[in-house]
């Protein structure tokens, strides 16, 4: 079988690391390298000598490109997405998928109508430690699952294009929902804009689930300590998971509160468990080079990915409604995702049919 002939487009913060999973990816073809930016292009050049570099990315469509990775700046996400597409390239677009939920449809029903892949870089649902993590949560390890909060925060970097919101939060967005399900109700955030005016740098996002779970995420670009964290409180066990870890990305806690039965008087109602913490054996292997890969496959086999468009999408819807509350003072806002299971059959029987 042919190698897929893969283009990147954007060569800033994140596209060096696609290139170099593109160049080390058996059965693709690098093709080359699209950015504005002459100085990043001279840089690919000197590191990967063989990838052709270009300041127009219509070039690399004009080279017989299959496939397309998208990592230049949101705003510009959905007039190459959906030119690409109009040229019948598959894509794979860095988040998120849009600045706009219409945007984003738009983006999903051009690919589903073209036959073409539509994925969206969600990279930490590629991630070894958040599937152990979505494992530990399906198998009931950690009983009931009560609340989940995430931390995501730095000091930068700053874009006074959008703010943290959009910049940090989809990570922990595609977690919760890979973790959680689609069964959100509704959104609310408030932050503050305290170096910039208008420019939200410290936000807070509730979203709150049908089955009554509650996913807190707190994203900041005006933090002293960067921090990478994830908690997921059960009524039998807790567990972090540390992105920043280098060995130990997830602890698990058998740590509970319970009311006591048969309570003496003076004798309080509240029973606390101090169990023993372990850290569960992760084979971690480079997210990244597993969602290249897993698009390859894709493209070579026409399978659905798994961060397919609409998955890509409702991230985008729950960041839109946290925009809004953000907006409005922290009004709840409620949100209606679509079924991801539901699409990829649908998919699935099309393509069968043809």
């Amino acid at each position: 079988m042919k190698p897929v002939r893969m283009g990147v487009i954007g060569c800033g913060y994140w596209g060096p690391n696609l290139i170099r999973n593109i160049v080390e990816a058996p059965s693709v073809e690098a093709i080359g390298v699209a950015d504005l930016n002459q100085q990043r292009l001279a840089t690919i050049s000197t590191r990967f000598p063989d990838v052709h570099t270009t300041t127009d990315y219509r070039a690399l469509l004009a080279m017989g490109a299959d496939a397309v990775i998208i990592a230049t700046p949101p705003s510009t996400h959905y007039a190459i997405a959906r030119d690409c597409l109009l040229h019948g390239v598959h894509v794979l677009v860095e988040k998120p998928l849009a600045l706009n939920s219409i945007d984003a449809e738009d983006l999903v029903t051009i690919a589903a109508d073209r036959d073409l892949v539509l994925m969206a870089g969600h990279t930490f649902e590629y991630n070894a430690a958040v599937h152990e993590l979505g494992r530990l949560i399906e198998t009931g390890e950690l009983g009931d699952i009560g609340y989940i909060d995430s931390v995501r925060t730095n000091l930068g970097l700053y874009d006074l294009r959008l703010n943290a919101l959009w910049d940090l939060a989809p990570h922990d967005i595609s977690i919760i929902l890979y973790l959680l399900g689609h069964d959100l109700t509704t959104v609310r955030a408030w932050g503050t804009d305290s170096s910039f005016d208008g420019v939200h740098d410290n936000i807070y996002i509730n979203m709150q689930f049908a089955s009554g779970i509650q996913a807190n995420v707190r994203v900041s670009w005006l933090d002293p300590v960067k921090a990478r964290r994830m908690t997921v409180v059960g009524n039998r066990r807790m567990a972090v998971y540390d992105d920043i870890e280098p060995v130990e990305k997830i602890r698990v806690y058998d740590k509970g509160v319970e009311r006591r039965q048969n309570v003496g008087i003076g004798e309080s109602p509240i029973a606390y468990r101090q169990g023993e913490t372990y850290a569960p054996r992760i084979e971690f292997v480079e997210p990244l080079r597993q969602e290249v890969q897993h698009y390859a496959e894709c493209i070579r086999h026409g399978l659905l990915p798994r961060t397919n468009g609409t998955v890509g999408l409702n991230v985008v819807k729950v960041l839109e409604a946290a925009e809004w509350s953000l907006r409005h003072n922290g009004a709840s806002r409620p949100v209606t995702l679509e079924s991801v299971g539901v699409l990829a059959q649908a998919v699935g029987d099309a393509r069968q049919a043809a």
